[in-house]
């Protein structure tokens, strides 16, 4: 019990020490398959491609005495099959995947 807290407070120590800068690198890769997965769906075209339009790091909304989550925003930019599309991609601090909003029309 006692190892598996001092592993989890070391991994957050580390996670504290990567820049901002770092951490929209280390999740932009599964920001963009997130998009492009959805986009091949709502386009119908397996061979929609995507690029990264901009990120952005959002502050925790709540603060709590433990803090809040600190979130990465991906605009993904998808065209393929004569269609262009944009989606914008949440992914939470500390992993566990993101989510691809769908487009508004």
């Amino acid at each position: 019990m006692k190892r598996t807290l001092l592993v989890a407070v070391a991994v957050l120590g580390l996670a504290g020490c990567q820049s901002d800068q770092q951490m929209l690198d280390s999740s932009q890769s599964m920001a963009l398959e997130s998009a492009v997965n959805r986009a091949r769906f709502d386009m119908n075209c397996p061979t929609a491609t995507g690029s990264v339009l901009s990120r952005q790091v959002i502050e925790p909304v709540v603060q709590t005495r433990f803090g809040g989550t600190t979130r990465y925003e991906y605009t993904i930019g998808i065209e393929g099959c004569d269609k262009r599309t944009s989606a914008v991609v949440i992914c939470p601090q500390g992993g566990g995947g993101c989510f691809a909003a769908q487009e508004r029309k």
